[in-house]
């Protein structure tokens, strides 16, 4: 008998050596041991791991206790490799077949021209926008310490970026530098809509499309969502500065948009898509994670792994996004860190992020369900519910849809456009000028205090006696 069984196990190991892949499945239970106490599948793991096999491991997801020697092991497969994790076979399916897809990539068998790295059929170096691409050197220049200047040649320029190649443009430097990008591809905008509820529902109270190159679509999309939650001028308890805050994190938002807009699907006819529901904030995109990542691997340090890299770099570039897989793990921290309900990713026709409101607690309290469970998170914890809700409800918030009031209710004494924007916690220009600055200025809420020199430096902005009495009615 003894002789059997080091027969067979002499056989199941030619059988791993044999292998060029080593795929192993990791449950509960660590099943039977031999005389040295150690299972057959990790044997094989060894095994695999001493031929320098090629070791794919899937872990079972369960809420009942693992056995010792089984969490032993896959804290040891966790120091090797990367490792995936599966519910049901369906998911285990899925993730195999992605594993699989990244394996032949990574080995040669599979490739393609991806979207933003393929010629565009007519456009021309004058569809690009000169002055837009001088901004992003000055920003790239001193973000990201970018070798070239404004004095160089837009065809220099691209051509360094990999968006010019044989005097001819690739999609991304059309979704980058084009004054309308919507001209080269319809679908490459974002539709906004806020609604009142707790889910879809005709009328619309507020819709727009938002176009124009990621920059813009970027800046005006967080705008958009921004100014459907409420704020908050805080106190000066702790400081005489005052703080304007958001009841959801301004980052969390931003990251949701900047990762859609960067790595949506362009080849899809389907648009971006960005509810504001009175518990939720919901940013969807075409497309879906690479085949490198899982949800689970967003809730932790992961790689990234750019659809639209050549778009993606230039993000990078200015500040925008970080190379490091960061953005999901800045969506979940930020909002966790100012009390709110963990967010949510799903995959299904799509890629959404969920960032949930204050309403949202005050909503699982006051009914007694969990909000987050029925979307799939299983997360958070009730002994720390009455904390979140402290944190999060602050009988200081305001709603204030109209931009131009936000001007009016944060303007004390006289502010610089940048003391406002600081104030307000926004970062472009020329958005803030058009949507909040000037139409403050056309309803004569404001003034300036230097009005025969609209452009100087020295330039500031104080309230009206008609600013100071909508002020007042924001107030009451």
């Amino acid at each position: 008998e003894s002789m059997k069984k080091e027969l067979k196990k002499a056989d199941e190991d030619k059988e791993v050596k044999d292998s060029d892949i080593y795929l192993g499945l990791v449950g509960k239970e660590y099943g039977y041991e031999n005389a040295q106490g150690i299972s057959p599948t990790e044997q094989e793991y060894d095994i695999a791991k001493k031929e320098h096999l090629q070791r794919w491991l899937f872990i079972k997801k369960t809420e009942e206790a693992r056995h010792k020697k089984e969490l032993a092991f896959i804290e040891k497969i966790e120091q090797d490799v990367s490792r995936k994790s599966f519910s049901n076979f369906e998911s285990l399916q899925k993730e195999v077949y992605r594993t699989c897809i990244v394996y032949l990539k990574q080995e040669g068998f599979i490739t393609s021209t991806d979207f933003d790295n393929s010629f565009h059929a007519f456009a021309t170096i004058e569809d690009i926008d000169k002055e837009g691409l001088k901004e992003f050197v000055l920003h790239a220049r001193e973000k990201r310490n970018f070798p070239l200047r404004v004095s160089n040649t837009p065809e220099k320029i691209l051509t360094h970026l990999h968006l010019l190649r044989d005097d001819k443009l690739v999609n991304s430097a059309l979704l980058v530098f084009s004054n309308q990008p919507e001209q080269f591809f319809p679908s490459a905008i974002v539709k906004c809509a806020h609604f009142h509820g707790l889910k879809i529902q005709k009328p619309i109270p507020n819709y727009k499309e938002i176009k124009g190159n990621v920059w813009e679509q970027i800046t005006e999309t967080v705008d958009f969502i921004l100014s459907k939650v409420s704020i908050s001028i805080g106190s000066r308890d702790k400081s005489n500065s005052v703080e304007t805050v958001y009841e959801v994190p301004r980052k969390a938002v931003s990251e949701a948009v900047t990762n859609a807009i960067a790595h949506r699907n362009y080849k899809s006819s389907g648009s971006i898509q960005v509810s504001v529901f009175k518990d939720r904030i919901e940013v969807s995109n075409p497309g879906h994670l690479p085949p490198e990542l899982s949800l689970e691997d967003l809730k932790i340090a992961h790689t990234s792994f750019p659809r639209n890299e050549l778009l993606a770099n230039c993000l990078f570039l200015t500040g925008d996004i970080e190379r490091y897989g960061t953005g999901t793990l800045d969506i979940i921290e930020s909002s966790l860190g100012k009390g709110l309900i963990e967010p949510v990713f799903e995959e299904n026709e799509g890629f959404k992020v969920i960032i949930w409101r204050p309403s949202a607690i005050d909503d699982n309290i006051n009914t007694g369900q969990d909000t987050v469970h029925d979307a799939g998170q299983d997360t958070i914890h009730d002994t720390i519910h009455d904390t979140i809700h402290d944190s999060a409800k602050n009988p200081q918030y305001i709603s204030l849809e109209e931009l131009s009031h936000r001007v009016v209710w944060v303007l004390k004494k006289e502010m610089s456009r940048d003391e406002l924007m600081s104030t307000l916690g926004l970062n472009n220009r020329d958005n803030f000028t058009k949507s909040y600055l000037k139409p403050a200025l056309e309803n004569k809420w404001i003034e300036m205090t230097l009005p025969h020199k609209p452009t100087s430096r020295n330039q500031k902005y104080r309230l009206t006696r008609k600013g100071k009495k909508l002020k007042k009615e924001l107030n009451a």
